[in-house]
């Protein structure tokens, strides 16, 4: 089943202990869809600059990702720098360009009008909200967001969550969403206000899932379950890595006739995955080399360290 991404398509200059490089292409809907696209067919909503080339499309379309709906503007792409030092899960933001983007107003393709998976990536959520509006019969949705969104615009987000089947953010992230400081307390709270189950990412830990009683009509077995991470060895670029997850774990879920428990679990490793691919090299870069052969391999080595027990 295709997936509706929308979100940043987007250029990253990103300073890690491992070097640095200048003006990548990134964005929480390239990584997403890169990452998706090894599992379904994947539809991208974004703005771009007359920076976006045809190389920069020879990107997607060598995943046979539909960019179609990507709107071309005058002016330059949407542009990112960062820079990680000791501490890998935490990007210190050095300059944020939103050129093109800070007009962004996304229009939804006639074409994608039947998608039946929706993600609403880490923008503004008044434009999350408006998306979801015109998208009212996706069989799920899942959508992302960030602290400047949570502390500013906790209104509008709050529209957004009423609306959400699954949530994707960070511990720091639900707490502050939460106003807890204790994680456990803080999913409970966040499923309060309307997502049916919440994904919280701990990085290079893994991640946990949190069930309510509307997740799988009220047919979970324990209200919580926790995918762990896998050792890496080389650790290049985080900043993907959220998103990665995301295209991983949503993708393997449009691609499954059925959602169930052991389904939902499956995808969470699949995200764990992608999102450690994604950090081996700078940008897409290695995403864009993946195979689905060590997919595989890396989702059975996932499965042979937990004892994942999908069935």
């Amino acid at each position: 089943m295709p997936i509706l991404v929308v979100g940043s398509v987007a250029f990253d200059s990103i300073q890690t202990p491992s070097g640095s490089v200048d003006r990548c292409l990134g964005g929480a809907a390239t990584h997403f869809s890169l990452a998706a696209s090894f599992f379904t067919d994947v539809r991208v909503i974004a703005v771009v600059g007359e920076d976006f080339t045809a190389e920069h499309e020879g990107v997607f379309a060598a995943r046979n990702i539909d960019i179609s709906g990507i709107e071309h503007a005058r002016g330059r792409s949407f542009h990112w720098t960062g820079a990680y030092h000791d501490n890998l899960n935490e990007a210190q933001t050095l300059q944020t360009d939103l050129n093109v983007f800070a007009n962004f107003q996304p229009k939804i393709p006639t074409a994608y009008a039947d998608s039946e998976y929706l993600f609403l990536a880490n923008i503004d959520p008044r434009l999350q909200h408006e998306v979801r509006r015109q998208m009212p019969r996706v069989r799920m949705v899942c959508g992302d967001t960030m602290n400047y969104w949570i502390t500013g615009h906790a209104e509008n987000l709050a529209h957004v969550l009423r609306d959400l089947d699954t949530l994707l953010i960070n511990d720091g992230e639900a707490k502050l969403l939460a106003g807890e400081t204790n994680l456990v307390t803080a999913a409970e709270r966040i499923l309060q206000m309307g997502p049916k189950t919440l994904v919280i990412k701990h990085g290079e830990h893994g991640a946990t899932a949190f069930f309510s009683e509307k997740s799988f009509a009220g047919k979970v077995r324990n209200r919580f379950f926790r995918a762990p991470a896998l050792p890496l060895s080389t650790v290049v670029d985080p900043t993907g890595a959220g998103d990665s997850f995301a295209g991983g774990f949503f993708g393997y879920l449009a691609s499954q006739k059925n959602l169930t428990p052991a389904v939902f679990k499956r995808a969470m490793f699949y995200g764990g995955v992608m999102g450690s691919f994604a950090v081996e090299r700078f940008g897409t870069e290695r995403l864009q080399q993946l195979t689905r052969t060590e997919i595989n391999q890396r989702f059975e080595l996932f499965r042979e360290l937990s004892h994942l027990d999908a069935d």
